[in-house]
């Protein structure tokens, strides 16, 4: 990558670096790439959700997967297709109030003895 392409930021850094995988998936296996770019686009069609909910349903996701590429890609989705602040940080706290009550219905029931 010549210095005028070279990420600036942690952010570029990593979409920089999920496009790089996903072209060496592209190249290794194209027809099933071909298939899941495909597949993943169309999901994000405007239907009975806009493409904002959308992309804040996602970022939550990544969230709780704690898929830091996804949570980028999505924060970046969620502020193209018109999210604020205040949407993004309320789909968030969906995610965390999620993602955190696993740990009380299953980490800690072992953990604590009635």
């Amino acid at each position: 990558m010549d210095q005028q392409n070279r990420p600036t930021n942690k952010t570029e850094e990593a979409l920089s670096d999920y496009k790089h995988g996903m072209g060496a998936f592209s190249e290794h296996m194209p027809e099933l790439a071909h298939h899941f770019n495909e597949f993943s686009e169309k999901c994000f069609d405007e239907g009975a959700l806009t493409q904002k909910e959308k992309q804040l349903i996602a970022l939550g996701i990544s969230i709780v997967a704690q898929d830091e590429y996804c949570i980028i890609y999505h924060s970046k989705g969620s502020l193209d297709h018109g999210a604020s602040r205040d949407e993004m940080m309320e789909a968030c706290g969906v995610a965390a109030a999620f993602g955190g009550a696993t740990i009380f219905l299953y980490k800690l029931k072992g953990w604590i003895h009635y």
